[in-house]
């Protein structure tokens, strides 16, 4: 399972996630996506399993994602002070990995959703991912064990 980590700017939101995905997710590949270096940098320290920056990082990285987790903007072009490229903000879009966007952006709101503190809303998205491949562990089983009768 390969979870895919996007952040820019300073990277602090990506550090956020990685760090949680690694307390509950360890045995999981994350690969930490930065807008810039810096944020690459920052969510490789916390412990993402391997990482890449550039616009076409992203664009090339991105396929392989099962999961992709980042803050909301990084679906909107020139967000998080046009760290998001119009092009990145595409590739995230159209990325065949599910999508968990838990952090909105102060330059825009998402009415309807309840608000949470980063932490939580982090947490949410993981536990999501958990959900997931629970569900795809059962599956799993039952096929095996449905095979063998």
């Amino acid at each position: 399972m390969i979870i895919a980590v996007i952040d820019g700017m300073g990277g602090g939101i990506g550090v956020q996630i990685v760090t949680q995905l690694r307390q509950e997710l360890p045995q999981n590949e994350i690969l930490a996506l930065g807008a810039n270096a810096i944020a690459a940098d920052r969510m490789m320290q916390a412990k993402a399993s391997r990482g890449a920056s550039s616009e076409n990082a992203i664009r090339v990285s991105i396929g392989v994602a099962n999961y992709i987790v980042a803050p909301i903007g990084v679906n909107v072009p020139n967000s998080m002070l046009g760290v998001i490229t119009p092009a990145i903000a595409e590739v995230v879009a159209g990325a065949h990995g599910r999508k968990l966007l838990p952090v909105s952006q102060p330059h825009f709101e998402i009415i309807g959703s309840e608000s949470k503190t980063l932490a939580k809303q982090i947490g949410a998205a993981i536990a999501i991912i958990i959900e997931s491949l629970n569900h795809k562990v059962c599956h799993f089983k039952y096929a095996l064990s449905s095979h063998h009768r």
